[in-house]
């Protein structure tokens, strides 16, 4: 496994899928190593300081690379180094997550190592690349679309995608949920004052494609006593951070709790009245995912990735418009009958995404990439 920056870690969609999938796949009997990078986790420089020291984890054998702290170089040197190191692991088949890592599919593929790429969303499109940087990454996607032997995608729109610009058949194996342990408002409410289904909540990263200054613009037009949660670390986007805090700042309603995970995150989805997501770009996201799992509300935006994920189980607004969000945030507080039920979300949720398919779905990709191997050799 290249390109996640390190497991155990909740920095972002990429680490989950990559844990979930390598230690499913451990229990099915395969090995499997996981290229980590080294750093700082870069939502809270305070988060995963064990996962460095670790050297195997669940089974996982964790291979630790070394890379620049220079977030411009990092994913460029980090996967080089991992490519190199790869190459010399004696596997059947390398998987590479992430459209930047990609960029060094073909040096595998030149030594006849089968390799699989799994799109997690066009990263070139996000706001916070420019220049060299998203050359990069459409340099990367063009390699996984060329010479990848699989590539996997997360959603329909990012298929139809490959095949317009490439003519490439993708598969599509969408992120999975794990069984949700409710657990009732201790942390929460000690720390932050939070009661049950008495806040909204976000929760992702804290950068400029999720939308997170609409969400503050939009929930300050609306007069309510359910509060407004902000759960996320930032990104590359410290300027960005800096302007959500500043907006948050101004009502007292908002409560910015940092990075999370464990138990406070369990129990921020578990009492959230609403789960909102207002993201102009996604692939598939992990955290709606969850939260959908704990059976919550959703208000989302109305891009593919979005509606593709919850079908008629969420509620919707238009991309970017601040009118609209604030609209159906009102909608939902006034009158919650238009969702679904909680046992109905968690019920679609669990029957439609599961980590166990996805592992099955991708273990049968390695095994016909091996076979495909053995094929050609024999003609």
């Amino acid at each position: 496994m290249i390109g996640h920056k390190r497991i155990p870690s909740r920095e972002g969609g990429v680490e989950i899928v990559v844990e979930e999938l390598s230690t499913r796949l451990v229990q099915m009997g395969h090995s499997v190593t996981a290229y980590n990078r080294k750093g700082n986790n870069v939502a809270d420089k305070n988060a995963d300081k064990e996962a460095h020291k670790l050297k195997k984890y669940k089974g996982i054998k964790i291979v630790n690379v070394p890379c620049p702290d220079k977030k411009a170089l990092n994913a460029v040197v980090y996967s080089f180094i991992a490519t190199i190191m790869a190459l010399f692991g004696n596997y059947d088949v390398i998987h590479y997550h992430a459209e930047g890592p990609c960029s060094m599919l073909v040096i595998p593929h030149f030594f006849g190592i089968r390799t699989i790429a799994t799109i997690h969303g066009l990263d070139w499109q996000r706001a916070k690349w420019g220049g060299f940087a998203t050359k990069f990454l459409k340099f990367g996607e063009k390699c996984a679309a060329k010479y990848a032997d699989e590539v996997i995608v997360l959603s329909t729109n990012v298929q139809q995608y490959f095949k317009d610009v490439y003519n490439r058949e993708t598969i599509y194996i969408p992120n999975g949920v794990n069984k949700t342990e409710f657990r009732e408002p201790d942390i929460i409410a000690k720390k932050f004052g939070l009661e049950k289904e008495k806040y909204i909540l976000y929760l992702g990263r804290l950068v400029p494609e999720k939308g997170i200054t609409y969400l503050l613009d939009a929930y300050s037009k609306i007069d309510t006593d359910i509060k407004l949660v902000i759960a996320g670390g930032g990104s590359h986007s410290s300027d960005y951070v800096q302007e959500v805090y500043e907006k948050a700042a101004k009502d007292e309603r908002v409560v910015m709790t940092g990075f999370v995970q464990g138990h406070l995150l369990a129990e921020l989805f578990s009492n959230c009245y609403l789960y909102t997501l207002p993201s102009d770009i996604e692939g598939m996201p992990i955290s709606l995912l969850e939260a959908m799992s704990y059976g919550r509300r959703c208000l989302v935006s109305d891009i593919p990735e979005n509606m593709e994920t919850c079908k008629g189980f969420a509620q919707y607004f238009e991309k970017s418009n601040i009118e609209d969000l604030a609209k159906k945030l009102k909608a939902s507080i006034e009158t919650p009958e238009i969702y679904h039920t909680n046992d109905e979300i968690m019920e679609y949720c669990y029957r439609r995404f599961d980590w166990n398919k996805v592992t099955g779905a991708s273990a049968r990709l390695y095994i016909d990439a091996i076979l495909n191997v053995e094929r050609i050799d024999k003609v």
